[in-house]
């Protein structure tokens, strides 16, 4: 199992540290109503009640979040101080009518006041009960005719209980009142303020970006600097308890465990936050020997949102001081890396929320009217006269081109809602649309798929599911072509999505095609990608985006290659 540098235990809820501020106040409460009591009565054996208050203060200081030891406390003190209260009232000298329980009876704002600030309405009112009964039983104890009996120790007694119901009900509205209102804004407005700040802190930002990647690739050049690796990598979660790789470097492509239920460092480091060091390899494809892997979660508040793998071929390469030097490095990164995700999720809602969007409008607004267009012309065909070939012929060639132009809205509809499903991947979504569009074209189509188990960012299969559908339309639309070729390679975080006609070629004179290559070319920029475009022999266009560089394999993995409706 990987050994744990770092193990914060966490601190049980009936923790004994001490408050100062608590246990001050009840120290100066005792002392207060311990000088009161000797003025009152000259009489130092009635310090014995000071120390049984004590006694039943000690729950406060050593298990003041105990469920049961507290509130007893509490209660205990109470009892003390009611009973106390009759017999300082009958040792007072020269304190006529039971006055001198005045000495001790302020004391029952302690238990009252803490009861109160823990949020504790109904042991306030249990409190309040209980000293009442034991303020009478002190008197009745001491001296019935005397102190129960007159007029100045109920008058005390009932004072103090009056005081205490303040303080028992009255605390919580105080608060409430003296805390200024937080004003809680409307939720468009409150998204309108934070969008508007994350647009000001993106630009201030060097290089204005917010991009995972970009992030995650300095993160492992400031890396570099602190600690030995042969192979790094920066990865985060995508959904369904897997990882995906933001950024990686090595001198060989790795497969890294990307699974969270493994029984694997990776999976340790995730679950307890804390940095792990292994003698194992965390890539699955390892070839063994000697290796030290250090696994460090980049924390963000108390969300874990990614790990730093870092790994070395030599043994005990990473002691605690190394693991101090990296969490250096990456515990400020955390923050950075968990703005740029969160700007990424943000970006693609809107993105995707502005697609449907778009699709239900023309769906609703100029395919259905396209449509009634359509069955208009379908209407005068059918009224015209007899004799009318010229009219009718070009009514004929009229609703071809509608018909057309609703085909392209339809396969435009298609392309807009298409998304990558996180169950199914990007070769699938790839090969979804580009049999939709072979279809309806009467292209043939041929797949080749090499897809890793692991996944790409969810940003990142976006971008390259678009600029794979504009190539194939593009095909379908200009190329003249009989068959396509679409193959899919992905082993995170290198990709190659590739697309060859037979056709006639790119025309450069074309000005949809030079806007749709603008486009495409603009998408791979932004992950970080290369668009090439190339002829194909002995005829049509090859469009091809690579991300990152192809790994070196000792095996080929199962491929399909099969054309379409086979």
């Amino acid at each position: 199992m990987p050994a744990t540098i770092r193990d914060v235990p966490a601190l049980p809820s009936g923790s004994t540290r001490i408050r100062p501020l608590e246990a001050a106040a009840r120290v100066i409460m005792l002392a207060l109503v311990a000088v009161l009591t000797v003025i009152a009565t000259h009489d130092a054996r009635q310090l014995g009640w000071i120390g049984l208050l004590a006694v039943a203060a000690l729950p406060a200081f050593v298990a003041r979040n105990h469920p049961v030891l507290a509130p007893a406390g509490r209660f205990a003190e109470v009892i003390v101080t009611g009973l106390a209260a009759g017999f300082v009232a009958h040792a007072a000298k020269g304190v006529a009518q039971g006055f001198g329980a005045e000495a001790i009876l302020p004391y029952l704002a302690v238990p009252l006041l803490t009861a109160a600030l823990r949020r504790r309405p109904t042991e306030g009112t249990a409190l309040l009960g209980v000293a009442a009964v034991a303020i009478v039983l002190g008197g009745a104890v001491t001296d019935p005719k005397t102190v129960l009996a007159g007029t100045g120790y109920l008058a005390a007694g009932g004072q103090w209980l009056v005081l205490g119901a303040i303080v028992t009900f009255a605390a919580e509205a105080m608060r409430q009142f003296l805390q200024p209102a937080e004003i809680t804004p409307q939720p468009y407005a409150e998204a309108t303020r934070l969008l508007t700040q994350l647009r000001s802190v993106a630009r201030s930002l060097p290089g204005a970006t917010l991009d995972p990647g970009g992030i995650s690739e300095h993160l492992l050049e400031e890396l570099r600097a602190v600690a030995p690796g042969h192979r790094a990598a920066v990865l985060s979660a995508s959904g369904g308890g897997r990882l995906v790789v933001l950024a990686q470097t090595g001198a060989e492509r790795v497969d890294w465990e990307t699974t969270l239920d493994a029984d694997s460092a990776i999976a340790d480091a995730w679950a307890t936050q804390q940095p792990h060091v292994a003698s194992r390899s965390q890539a699955r494809t390892h070839r063994g020997g000697e290796v030290s892997s250090l696994v460090i979660p980049l924390v963000a508040g108390v969300r874990t949102i990614g790990l730093v793998i870092l790994e070395t071929d030599a043994s005990g390469a990473y002691p605690s001081a190394v693991v101090q030097g990296v969490t250096e490095v990456t515990d400020p990164a955390a923050l950075r890396l968990e703005a740029a995700l969160l700007f990424d999720d943000v970006r693609s809602l809107a993105t995707n929320e502005e697609r449907q969007r778009l699709a239900r409008e023309i769906h609703d607004g100029v395919a259905q009217e396209l449509v009634m267009v359509g069955y208009g012309i379908d209407n005068a065909q059918a009224t015209l006269p007899e004799g009318a070939e010229e009219t009718a012929e070009e009514l004929r060639a009229l609703r071809g081109e509608v018909t057309r132009v609703i085909t392209e809205l339809r396969l435009s509809l298609f392309e807009l809602r298409s998304e990558v499903d996180r169950n199914g991947g990007l070769a699938a979504a790839i090969a979804e649309y580009a049999r939709t569009l072979g279809t309806s074209a009467g292209l043939r189509v041929h797949f080749t798929f090499d897809e890793s188990t692991a996944r790409l960012p969810a940003a990142t299969e976006a971008e390259l599911l678009r600029i794979a559908q504009e190539a194939i339309t593009n095909a379908r639309k200009h190329a003249g072509a009989s068959n396509l070729w679409v193959t899919c390679t992905v082993d995170p975080p290198y990709a190659e999505i590739e697309v060859s006609d037979d056709g006639k070629g790119f025309a450069d004179n074309r000005p949809d095609g030079r806007y749709g290559l603008t486009i495409m070319a603009e998408r791979a920029e932004r992950i970080r990608g290369r668009l090439k475009i190339t002829p194909r022999h002995p005829s049509g266009t090859t469009v091809a985006v690579v991300l990152g560089t192809p790994p070196r394999r000792d095996s080929v993995r199962d491929s399909v290659s099969a054309p379409e409706g086979e």
